[in-house]
């Protein structure tokens, strides 16, 4: 892990019925997010402070790391991946990628921490997010899984939008640029079902061992059953998005084979039919007695079989479909 030698950022919140506040510091039922850069010191400092172990903190800025989930002590970890939009992204890059948040669960307080700007974690700094508490990790950790399904679902109807407008520019013009951009969003669909199977499994294995210990809870029970069946509807319409995307590259592929292969053909059959009045002209073009030598009408004669000639052969190639 590569840490910046800048300053992170650390707030504090407070819920208080509908109202967020920011926090001057830590309160007990507060919750904390963590946002980079960050220096090591930074994070081995944070770490001792709320005694938390140092890996649950750098596992969440590692941008590769699996969703999973993790118990020392009276602390948990929660990795869960999100979707983000892939801004500094090149026009052969995704347009969205996964990157986890560590939801970190001690006795005092809830702590998110993200390696990237993330657009679940903003939403419920904006207050788009209803019907949680600060002080309620449990709700608090099922209302990010309830987002983030949400959030899943949205980019992966934006995505299909954008096959969809791709495809119909693709009708006019087969042209490199509508090409890189399927490639793109053949990308994104990857990282998108990845980070749903590696979703899903958390979320059930989570379920089966009653980690967020909600089971005489029948409301959070039910809410965390509504999104493994969520997640599993997104997981289901990126494999299917996924399998058309690689049904349209394919055509496509056809598309373009056969189509070179008409071009060779047709211009094949041309060389063959602009040949003819090649090798009369060069046959009469020879030092040798040759029919219509000493005919005035010789040059006209000429070019009058070798037309003939060539319309003939147009005509049977023509006629048999290959012109």
């Amino acid at each position: 892990m590569v840490f910046n030698s800048s300053l992170g950022m650390i707030t504090y919140y407070k819920k208080e019925g509908k109202e967020l506040t920011q926090l001057d510091g830590p309160e007990t039922g507060c919750w904390i997010n963590v946002t980079p850069p960050f220096k090591e010191s930074e994070l081995e400092s944070f770490a001792g402070t709320y005694s938390i172990p140092l890996d649950f903190l750098t596992d969440s800025l590692d941008i590769d790391e699996r969703s999973r989930y993790e118990r020392e002590d009276d602390v948990k970890l929660i990795l869960v991946n999100t979707p983000i939009r892939n801004e500094g992204g090149t026009e052969n890059q995704a347009f969205y990628i996964t990157h986890p948040i560590g939801i970190i669960s001690t006795p005092d307080h809830i702590i998110t921490v993200s390696s990237l700007n993330n657009m679940v974690i903003d939403k419920f700094l904006n207050g788009k997010i209803k019907n949680w508490q600060t002080n309620d990790d449990k709700g608090f950790v099922l209302k990010i899984f309830e987002r983030t399904v949400l959030d899943y679902l949205n980019c992966l109807k934006k995505l299909n939008l954008k096959r969809n407008t791709i495809e119909i520019k693709l009708y006019d013009s087969s042209r490199n640029k509508e090409l890189k951009e399927l490639l793109a969003v053949e990308k994104s669909l990857v990282y998108f079902v990845n980070s749903l199977s590696a979703n899903e499994l958390l979320k059930m294995k989570m379920k089966r061992t009653d980690f967020l210990n909600i089971r005489e809870d029948e409301e959070k029970t039910d809410l965390f059953e509504d999104i493994i069946i969520d997640n599993g509807q997104a997981l289901e319409m990126a494999n299917v998005y996924t399998n058309i995307l690689n049904g349209t590259m394919e055509a496509y592929a056809s598309i373009i084979s056969n189509n070179l292969n008409v071009v060779i053909q047709r211009l094949t059959l041309t060389t063959i039919i602009l040949m003819v009045p090649t090798l009369v002209a060069s046959l009469y073009g020879m030092n040798v007695p040759l029919p219509f030598k000493n005919s005035p009408f010789a040059f006209y004669f000429i070019i009058i079989f070798s037309i003939a000639i060539s319309l003939f052969l147009a005509w049977f190639f023509r006629r048999k479909r290959l012109l």
